[in-house]
């Protein structure tokens, strides 16, 4: 199916004619940075921009306050854009999901246009999927039902344009994410006068330090992907009060889901041991953990074909968005599709800095977003009208399917 057809016009130009509203809506998200599942204001300028399009809109979809749904089309094939718009707290949009959300929605628009005016089969959902940043907003989605039967899932992400090294290169479209094992865990001791009577106390503290030592000397013997990194929420109050209550929380990263899992039970033994040592009490609060995202590769091809000729690489570099996102659990519901894109950065701004969120509200990383938007509108037409690919996605994603269950 050649990308110069009379529907790709169709999507480019619906793109080209909704501009200033997508520009709007951008600088909008940009400017009001909410946080995880708090993006009121997000979801309400969704929600009235697409409804004075004239779209049927869902707010408030599956149960999540700030998630909406608004699909077009009938029968046929389900294809599904997802809109990020969260922010990082401090630091406002160091991800630029205000690029991903005006990116998804450009996307959306294209391919509706092309559903209507072609009356063909098929469907293009464009989902407000809130609480990316630590919130797992996807995984309540999946739970809800919002992926069930989609044929591919789509989104493009920002990232430091300075680290392609390549001139005409702008951006990569099969990227591999690690899988991350969440947990907060809680040291329980007893209370003492740290002058008076030490001997009375149970530290929380020395357990904390302990763990810590302990996960640092067990990154020696991790492999070069996998990543241990932690911070202590509460690690005491006064310093002659024996701290009691003292909290540590830990992202355990790898490769898979499978690996992700295997290293947090190493990870676990550290806890566990400073525990006994020091007397502790110890309470393992898991947190929303996120798989690691395995794109079609089918559809990562395609995306390097439907984008200008020399300026999307395929896996290089291969760190180029690293990390890990909620989009990985998306990629074990249905194929997937997580491509990245350069905005303009200097050295030292890569994602989550300030510097990033400047580069992320700039003129030249909306265009940027725009053309990835029009490739993604065009693989995602591919998947709904050419049987013979779509097909061949569904084998491809099933077969890596089996893979990821044998902890590939």
């Amino acid at each position: 199916m050649a990308f110069e057809s009379d529907w790709n016009k169709t999507i480019e130009g619906e793109i080209q004619a909704h501009r200033d509203k997508i520009l709007s809506l951008n600088h909008q998200i940009h400017s009001n940075p909410e946080l995880a599942y708090e993006e009121f204001k997000a979801h309400d300028a969704f929600v009235s921009t697409l409804q004075s399009l004239g779209f049927d809109v869902t707010p408030h979809a599956h149960g999540l306050q700030t998630a909406f749904s608004a699909e077009v089309g009938s029968g046929g094939r389900l294809l599904i854009f997802n809109a990020e718009y969260d922010a990082l707290p401090g630091i406002g949009h160091a991800c630029g999901h205000n690029l991903i959300a005006s990116s998804s929605f450009a996307a959306f628009l294209g391919v509706a246009a092309a559903l209507k005016a072609s009356g063909l089969p098929g469907r293009v959902r464009l989902l407000g999927t809130p609480a990316e940043e630590g919130g797992g907003g996807k995984l309540h989605l999946i739970q809800a039902g919002a992926y069930r039967n989609a044929s591919a899932s789509m989104m493009v992400h920002p990232g430091p344009g300075h680290t392609l090294h390549q001139p005409a290169v702008r951006g990569v479209a099969y990227v591999r994410m690690l899988a991350n094992v969440k947990v907060r865990v809680h040291f329980t001791g007893r209370e003492a006068h740290a002058a008076i009577a030490p001997w009375d106390g149970v530290n929380a503290l020395d357990a904390v330090c302990l763990s810590y030592n302990a996960i640092s000397m067990l990154r020696q013997q991790i492999r070069p992907y996998e990543r241990i990194h932690g911070v202590f929420p509460s690690a005491g109050h006064r310093p002659n009060v024996t701290p009691a209550s003292c909290c540590v929380e830990y992202y355990v990263r790898s490769a898979t889901r499978a690996g992700a899992e295997a290293l947090w039970k190493r990870v676990l033994k550290c806890f566990e041991g400073a525990a006994v040592a020091t007397g502790c009490e110890m309470r393992v609060e898991p947190l929303n953990s996120y798989a690691d995202v395995r794109p079609s590769r089918l559809l990562c091809e395609e995306y390097v074909r439907a984008m200008p000729e020399g300026t999307m690489a395929f896996d290089e570099p291969a760190d180029f968005l690293a990390g890990s996102t909620d989009m990985g659990d998306v990629c074990y519901e249905c194929p997937g599709f997580h491509g990245a894109f350069g905005i303009p950065t200097k050295e030292g701004e890569a994602n989550h800095t300030k510097g990033f969120a400047a580069a992320a509200g700039t003129q030249e990383a909306f265009e940027l977003a725009m053309e990835c938007a029009k490739g993604m509108a065009l693989v995602g037409w591919r998947v709904l009208t050419d049987d013979d690919f779509a097909e061949r996605v569904r084998k491809e994603w099933e077969e890596d399917m089996k893979l990821a269950a044998e902890g590939k």
